[in-house]
């Protein structure tokens, strides 16, 4: 099982949660989810953040804390541009923005030291299973929302706007490897 100090390791940005008892709730659900996994702290940043892109050479933790960095970075430029027009929960994007991927550490699973979708993985995407991992520790509906709704299922219901935030930060960093052009150069 992860020990605490490995989880603040890899997520270093938990401290920028201010939420105290939401901090430890985002926490605890990564320790579970190491539980539940065959997966342990340090092969995030070694296996892929996708299974969609062959060869993919960003790992899980990298793109996950680009996420998190630049959903963190669009709350602060919203708030000095638009002020209170558009609120953002600050704590509750960090900690959406934290556990957006929770869930695929019951989704993949290491065979033959290769990455893989588990067999869990083809029934449930990490949303539902990150939903899970989340709500069992506690962690608010607010923030469950933003893991819910990051990726496609979300565009079936009205997105919060830390919600949106997440998806978008994600999004642009993973549509461009998957769908984007590529020119000669």
């Amino acid at each position: 099982m992860a020990k605490r100090e490995e989880i603040e390791s890899i997520w270093p940005e938990l401290e920028w949660i201010t939420d105290e008892d939401l901090r430890e709730r985002t926490l605890a659900t990564w320790a579970l989810a190491f539980e539940r996994s065959s997966l342990e702290p340090a092969d995030l940043d070694r296996i892929p953040f996708t299974l969609h892109v062959p060869d993919c050479e960003v790992s899980f933790l990298a793109h996950k804390r680009l996420v998190v960095h630049l959903a963190r970075d669009c709350a602060d430029r919203i708030g000095e541009f638009m002020g209170t027009a558009m609120p953002v929960d600050r704590d509750v994007l960090l900690a959406g923005a934290i556990l957006a991927d929770v869930g695929k550490l019951l989704e993949y699973e290491k065979v033959d030291g290769r990455c893989v979708q588990s067999r869990r993985g083809k029934y449930l995407r990490h949303p539902f299973t990150g939903v899970g991992l989340a709500q069992e520790c506690g962690v608010c509906d607010a923030a469950c929302h933003v893991i819910a709704t990051h990726a496609g299922e979300g565009d079936l219901v009205a997105r919060s706007a830390e919600a949106f935030i997440v998806h978008h930060a994600d999004f642009m960093t993973y549509e461009p490897l998957v769908k984007g052009l590529t020119f000669e150069k």
